[in-house]
C-alpha cells in the first residue's frame, strides 16, 4: 500500500556570528558553509525528483 504524504515541514535555523564570535572561530569556516550549502543542494534535487516522478504516473 503506497503511503502518502500531504504535509511537508522544513525548519531552518539561521545565525548570525557577532564580532567575538567570529575570532573564537577556526579558520576556514567557509568550507563549512559550503558543505552546508551543497547538502541543501542534494536535498532539493531529491525532492524534485521525487515530484517529477510523482507528476509522469
Amino acid at each position: 500500500m503506497p503511503l502518502e504524504v500531504r504535509e511537508l515541514i522544513i525548519k531552518a535555523t539561521v545565525t548570525q556570528e557577532g564580532s567575538g564570535a567570529a575570532t573564537a572561530a577556526p579558520t576556514g569556516g567557509n568550507n563549512g558553509n559550503s558543505s552546508n550549502e551543497e547538502q541543501l543542494k542534494q536535498a532539493l534535487e531529491k525532492i524534485l525528483d521525487t515530484l517529477k516522478d510523482k507528476n509522469e504516473r
